[in-house]
């Protein structure tokens, strides 16, 4: 199902910013907790992929944010995403799972698409191959790697607090 979300996002266009980390083979995760990106919770919207990005993330509790995700193209959702950003192993890894427009799952039921924590500074948060940043109160930029066999892209999602 990752499969079907790659070949759609290449479908309707990539924003390139050269944003995205990855962890080295063998290396771990930095040291974070959630107080880091507590600055994520909120309501916040974006134009993406010819139609509105909307995601709402929750402020932190029970070790974790926890966030959904609609994209909203011709008057109708695409897609869904559901997902959180949880505290393990003293740092954060961000997972999520991608739901079509009927609610059916696209990974497996106990599957799910992690992003484990690379980079930490102030204002950002620089996962594996998704990348968060703060622009100022009312603004985030969230960066997302698209691979696919022969080339990997990153999509820029530029966010207005609602």
């Amino acid at each position: 199902m990752r499969t079907l979300l790659l070949l759609f996002l290449f479908q309707v266009g990539i924003i390139s910013a050269q944003e995205t980390l990855q962890l080295s083979e063998g290396q771990t995760s930095p040291n974070a907790t959630l107080k880091d990106v507590s600055w994520i919770s909120g309501h916040w919207q974006g134009e993406a992929f010819g139609g509105i990005a909307e995601e709402i993330w929750s402020d932190p509790m029970g070790g974790s944010m926890m966030f959904v995700f609609r994209l909203v193209a011709d008057n109708q959702v695409s897609f869904y995403e559901v997902g959180h950003i949880q505290e393990v192993d003293n740092s954060i890894i961000l997972q999520l799972k991608h739901f079509d427009k009927n609610l059916r799952g696209w990974e497996e039921k106990n599957e799910t698409v992690d992003f484990r924590l690379v980079k930490m500074e102030k204002n950002k948060a620089y996962f594996e191959g998704f990348t968060i940043e703060k622009v100022s109160e009312n603004q985030i930029n969230m960066w997302v790697l698209i691979e696919s066999k022969d080339s990997s892209e990153e999509v820029l999602f530029s966010y207005t607090r609602v």
